[in-house]
């Protein structure tokens, strides 16, 4: 499961899709729905929130707003709970991690995706703040 921080539209068209899907995922894992994945260590940064429904809430909903602004179709429908914006920290450090974990990704798989971000400076998805700080604990080095 990859629940990237960064910004949606760095994400080529199967990641975006592969994040949607392990999103929805991770929701039902919150919500009681599903047995699998209930120890994956991501999910703990949404467990953490006061509103662990709402915090999952908007981060899916930075997905359907790229999704709708590339022409896709992603079901709102399947966002559980959505409300008031929430926003959650990320660390430069786990962003960085990521976004050399994505520039690889999309080398091998989308090429011209990857030539277009090699100079970018990384932003984070709608509903992070960037502080400063290492990789997040719960973070897989290689996963993904």
């Amino acid at each position: 499961m990859r629940m990237w921080s960064l910004h949606p539209r760095y994400l080529d068209r199967q990641g975006l899709l592969a994040c949607w899907r392990e999103s929805l995922l991770a929701q039902a894992v919150l919500v009681g729905a599903t047995k699998g994945y209930q120890h994956h260590p991501q999910l703990d940064r949404f467990r953490e929130q006061p509103d662990p429904m709402a915090a999952i809430g908007a981060y899916l909903a930075g997905l359907r707003d790229e999704a709708t602004a590339r022409g896709y179709r992603f079901d709102a429908g399947r966002i559980l709970r959505q409300g008031e914006p929430v926003r959650l920290t990320v660390t430069d450090g786990q962003l960085a991690l990521e976004w050399r974990h994505l520039g690889a990704k999309l080398a091998a798989r989308s090429p011209k995706d990857a030539e277009r971000w090699s100079t970018a400076a990384p932003a984070p998805h709608p509903l992070f703040v960037v502080i400063p700080g290492p990789v997040a604990s719960w973070e897989r080095a290689g996963e993904g």
